[in-house]
């Protein structure tokens, strides 16, 4: 497990750091709401070559990026889902299994849906306004 904390002036730093820590292309994050899982995961589509104005799924569930170097990055927010069977409806599985990065908020409403092995990032914030991010490996 690495940790690191950090404030949101050094979040492109932090945002390559864990790039060059992960070992696969599922990525779940968990935090509460409004601790900047969105913001982290621009950050990373953006070291990874997304030029592109990036937002929120929270209403389409999934968004799809594509990068200056011809890559897919799908960023999935399924905390509107209501249980596992509307995110196999939406075929959540052929994403996963694509070989595209796919970064997931929420995923604890879908955790009989993830693949085998993923890489884990848990966000919290500081009473100063630092965040912390520990990233493991499922």
């Amino acid at each position: 497990m690495i940790t690191l904390e950090f404030t949101l002036d050094e979040i492109k730093t932090i945002a390559q750091k864990v790039l060059e820590n992960l070992e696969h292309k599922i990525v779940v994050f968990n935090g509460q709401m409004g601790v900047g899982k969105t913001t982290f995961i621009t950050a990373l589509c953006q070291q990874i070559g997304v030029n592109s104005i990036m937002s929120s799924p929270t209403f389409s569930l999934v968004n799809e990026y594509h990068t200056t170097n011809h890559q897919t990055i799908y960023h999935f927010d399924v905390y509107r889902l209501k249980n596992e069977e509307e995110a196999l409806d939406m075929g959540i599985e052929e994403y996963f299994y694509s070989g595209n990065w796919c970064f997931i908020e929420w995923a604890e409403k879908i955790p009989n849906l993830l693949p085998l092995h993923y890489n884990i990032i848990d966000l919290t914030q500081t009473v100063e306004g630092k965040r912390i991010l520990k990233l493991s490996t499922n």
